[in-house]
């Protein structure tokens, strides 16, 4: 009995404080931890998502292109893949992918009328429908004034009869560089004009202000860089 009482218990205190050591180390390594991970992984933390793509590949009627994302009028279209009609614009001259749009009040929209400075183009797939050159060399001759105007450094115009469909349009055409373009007239609205060509299994589709035919060269050969530009791989 003697040996028993001369062993005293441990205190509360002791107790205590032989809980809370292992406690405060494990909590310490934990946060050492953390923060090697944090460390390693910092240089992959962003605030915005990964980057998209400037340019797309799209398939149209089975024939290959690769357009600007930010070229591509509306969202949905902007994804790869198959699809049936894409429509785009760019700035003209430089046929650079346009920007955000400017901010436009209700006001100025009705007393300022704003210049268009882009040339808009439509890629569809054209299912063997007739070609835009069979159309020129067949259809239009029948709707075509016979008096033709020769405008100066090799552009020529046509009137198109008053009776037929295309009674307000004229028909545009040089040989070199190439053009063909349908344009309606001045009136309310400036005149625009359609000019067509088709490649590989798609219909391409320019529309432009008539204006721009004064300096006819630049718009034909934007054209054709635009076509060369967008056209991808060919299989």
């Amino acid at each position: 009995m003697t040996l028993f009482s001369a062993v005293s218990p441990r205190s509360p205190r002791t107790r205590t404080r032989a809980h809370v050591v292992p406690i405060a180390l494990g909590g310490a390594a934990a946060a050492c931890a953390v923060a090697l991970v944090a460390y390693l992984l910092w240089p992959t933390w962003e605030t915005g998502g990964a980057s998209a793509p400037d340019k797309l590949p799209v398939s149209i009627g089975g024939t290959l292109f690769n357009l600007p994302v930010t070229a591509i009028r509306m969202k949905i279209q902007r994804h790869s893949g198959p699809q049936e009609r894409i429509d785009l614009d760019f700035l003209y001259p430089s046929l650079e992918p346009p920007g955000a749009p400017k901010h436009v009040t209700a006001d100025a929209v009705e007393t300022t009328m704003q210049p268009i400075d882009r040339i808009f183009l439509s890629i569809a797939a054209h299912h063997d429908a007739l070609a835009p050159e069979q159309r020129t060399a067949t259809i239009y001759p029948r709707y075509l004034d016979q008096a033709a105007t020769t405008l100066e450094d090799g552009l020529t115009m046509r009137m198109f009869r008053a009776e037929t469909p295309y009674g307000s349009e004229d028909f545009y055409s040089a040989a070199s560089p190439a053009l063909t373009a349908r344009c309606t007239r001045d009136g309310a609205t400036p005149g625009m004009c359609l000019s067509e060509r088709r490649v590989g299994s798609a219909d391409l589709t320019f529309r432009f202000p008539r204006s721009w035919l004064s300096q006819w060269r630049d718009a034909a050969e934007a054209m054709d860089r635009l076509t060369a530009q967008l056209r991808g791989p060919k299989g």
